[in-house]
């Protein structure tokens, strides 16, 4: 394969990343409770230090000297390979928390799988990440239940998000030739065994939040290879306004 997979992987884990915490952030002083407001930030902070992480690898396995705010600033949607959940819009709270949930269970497990990997970067990212990600899923579970269980107003809104989030989980556990070169070499946990545990999480969840899953439904592809939707165009022209407004700006 002549693509770099390397580098197609530590774009497609930061740039997921990076896009997830810019959703997140436009929480900050909205969220519904000051507890909140106060997790999701931190969320997200926690999801731009593993963006930087990843694509400061990125930046330097590719050897042309593009650092990880070029990598992140400096691109445009069809160079992004965040999988689309990511950028799916923020919606109301509920859709927000299934969109993190969703993310968090499928992110912990390939994180776990990754410390494992040949690739000595990407295990000592996912070291450092683990910690972070586990708590993550802790939090978006327990909140799932919560409200999926919770009154008949909190359980619609939570089924309404899972039935319009759902096309897009598919990907997340979807294997390409990308996927398959990095398995093959040991640089990154098998997608399918990643399905079996991610498909088990998710079952086991949302039976105790009474929650079913959508049958007959489509779905959604293409953010790993750069095709993107019209949301995220805007999304990256706010998150790179200041850079793009005043080229090599410095603090």
């Amino acid at each position: 394969m002549s693509m770099d997979v390397r580098f197609e992987f530590a774009l497609r884990m930061g740039d997921s990343c990076l896009v997830l915490a810019q959703q997140l952030s436009a929480w900050c002083g909205k969220a519904p409770v000051l507890e909140e407001d106060i997790a999701l930030a931190n969320t997200a902070l926690d999801l731009i230090g593993q963006a930087k992480l990843w694509l400061g690898h990125a930046g330097e396995h590719e050897g042309k000297g593009r650092s990880a705010d070029d990598l992140a600033f400096l691109r445009n949607s069809r160079e992004f390979r965040n999988h689309l959940l990511t950028e799916r819009p923020n919606g109301d709270y509920g859709q927000t928390l299934m969109r993190q949930f969703l993310f968090d269970a499928w992110h912990y497990e390939m994180i776990k799988g990754l410390t494992h990997s040949k690739e000595q970067a990407f295990a000592e990212i996912a070291e450092k990440a683990l910690k972070e990600v586990t708590y993550h899923l802790d939090r978006s579970t327990d909140l799932i239940i919560r409200l999926g269980d919770g009154t008949d107003e909190s359980h619609d809104r939570m089924q309404n998000a899972l039935n319009a989030l759902w096309p897009y989980v598919a990907e997340l556990t979807t294997e390409d030739d990308v996927d398959k070169a990095l398995a093959s070499e040991g640089l990154a946990p098998d997608l399918a065994d990643i399905k079996t545990r991610y498909d088990a999480y998710l079952q086991d969840t949302f039976a105790e939040a009474t929650l079913v899953v959508p049958q007959g439904v489509g779905t959604k592809t293409g953010g790993k290879i750069g095709l993107h939707s019209e949301a995220h165009g805007y999304l990256l022209s706010e998150m790179q306004t200041l850079q793009r407004t005043y080229p090599d700006a410095r603090w």
